[in-house]
This record gives C-alpha cells, structure tokens and sequence, in this order.
C-alpha cells in the first residue's frame, strides 16, 4: 500500500521523508473526494491524457538541447496558490521519479498530507483496479 522513504530534496543536502502509495491506494485515495491530484509533467504530457480534477504544475518546465532538465523555481509557490499547506493530495508525473521529487521540495517547504505516487501517471493506467472514469484523455 504506502511507504515512508527517504527522498532527497533538491533544495538542499536535506532528507524530506515522503510518502508513496501506489496506484490502488491513490485510486482509492481520489475516490474519497478528500485528496486533490498535482500532475508535475509539463504542459504537453500532461495535455496528452491525465487524472481527472487534477491540476498541472510542472516541476521541470523545459528541457535544455542537452538534455537537462530546467527546474520550475516558482513549482513550490505555484502549488501554494492552489493548496494550503495541511490540505490533503497526491503528486504525480509519468513513472514516479519527478513527483518523488517535487512532493520532497513540498514536504520541505512545510506541506503535510503531500503523498508520492510510486509509479507515477503510467501505474495508473496500468492499475489492477482502474477506475476509467478517473482518468482524462
């Protein structure tokens, strides 16, 4: 179901203990009405199918010729525009590496019920238990 892990923050040499759920527990999660969904992919993922209701805030906002990714360094205050810091929600991306990520940043910025969804946009789509109604494509 969910786990603790240590996940570094890429504000600092700090640890930010983040929560991961996997797609069952995140489906079921959503379902309550109790948790939002930040989708941290860039616009034109996240414009190619995403969790309904959710809300896009990228992390990464382009990619160099190089390959490296370019940080959004407003991500933390973007999500602070739309969630307070005790609100309850899940953050995701494609397979789970960038959300772990962001939600580290958010836990360290002070955001409490900030929950990694190990596996990302694509366990959910391949969930055991998919709610197709759930999702936007």
């Amino acid at each position: 179901m969910g786990s603790l892990r240590s996940s570094g923050s890429s504000t600092g040499g700090e640890k930010a203990l983040v929560e991961s759920v996997d797609a069952d527990a995140a489906c079921a999660l959503l379902s309550t009405g109790r948790y939002g969904y930040v989708d941290v992919r860039m616009w034109e993922d996240f414009d190619g199918g995403h969790v309904a209701g959710a809300r896009n805030v990228p992390y990464y906002l382009s990619v160099t010729p190089h390959g490296r990714p370019e940080k959004n360094d407003r991500f933390v205050d973007q999500v602070a525009a739309l969630h307070g810091k005790d609100d309850r929600f899940i953050v995701g991306c494609r397979s789970g590496v960038r959300s772990r990520l962001a939600a580290a940043d958010l836990v360290h910025a002070g955001f409490t019920n900030v929950k990694n969804l190990e596996g990302g946009y694509l366990s959910l789509l391949k969930s055991a238990n998919p709610h197709p109604t759930a999702y936007h494509q």
